[in-house]
């Protein structure tokens, strides 16, 4: 079976990391698999959310395949290609269009919690941890994986996690602002569905302006763009505006 699994039933597609066995530590040819899934999702039409997943209740994704990474040590232009490959895949999941949200259980570390970043929302069980161990190990963690990290967290968290690689429960990473909420793993998809379901039920156009927008202030604008008044002037004068005013006038729920 695949090591990433998509399941496609629209409006909602799963991702799921499937190598448990590993604590679903995500090998170089999964991350160059990543950048072609991100771009199949993005093509179906019929698609509104995306859900990242980890097999079993062990691990979201522990990270970069270590035993890959050992076996490479000595070979340069091979760890590069490796990091490469990381970047690739996680650049790719973060400029999806589609909504993502990370559903987390049990480990959530190195590039794991990396990817975690890269979804739009995070909801994790209460069994679930964090941490980022690039300086337990004699490595450097990227400026893009960084820039994400304090991004979520800000600068003083970040430069706690990656000066010291400790381990984060579920609680103290929903209070620094790495996870959006904690749900009973009992409870965990039907939270995840609840979600999706208001995702789904919204103005697509909206949601995926407010994406695009949101990104644009992270990565540094301040002021309008000609892209940004545009998305907003267009909302004005489209079929979902036109619905969902009419739909509040008339007091019933709107069918986007």
């Amino acid at each position: 079976m695949a090591d990433l699994i998509v399941e496609l039933q629209p409006p909602v597609a799963t991702v799921r990391i499937n190598r448990p066995d590993k604590r679903n530590a995500m090998s170089g040819a999964m991350w160059l698999e990543l950048p072609r899934i991100a771009t199949r999702l993005a093509r179906e039409a019929s698609l509104r959310v995306v859900l990242l997943r980890g097999m079993g209740d062990e691990a979201f994704c522990s990270g970069a395949d270590i035993s890959e990474m050992r076996a490479n040590v000595h070979h340069p232009h091979a760890m590069q290609v490796m990091q490469k490959a990381t970047q690739d895949g996680q650049d790719a999941w973060s400029r999806l269009s589609l909504p993502t949200i990370a559903v987390i259980s049990g480990a959530c570390t190195g590039g794991g919690c990396g990817l975690s970043l890269c979804c739009d929302l995070r909801i994790a069980s209460p069994d679930s941890y964090f941490a980022i161990p690039p300086a337990k190990l004699g490595l450097v963690y990227s400026l893009a994986d960084s820039k994400r990290l304090v991004d979520a967290v800000g600068p003083a968290y970040a430069k706690d996690m990656l000066f010291t690689g400790r381990r984060l429960s579920a609680n103290e990473a929903l209070q620094i602002g790495l996870i959006n909420r904690i749900v009973p793993a009992e409870q965990l998809d039907a939270a995840a569905q609840e979600i999706v379901t208001a995702i789904v039920e919204s103005a697509q156009s909206s949601v995926r302006s407010a994406k695009q927008i949101v990104d644009a202030i992270v990565a540094g604008a301040t002021e309008e763009t000609p892209e940004s008044i545009k998305l907003f002037n267009d909302s004005f004068a489209s079929s979902e505006f036109h619905e969902g005013a009419t739909a509040f006038l008339q007091k019933r729920k709107p069918k986007f």
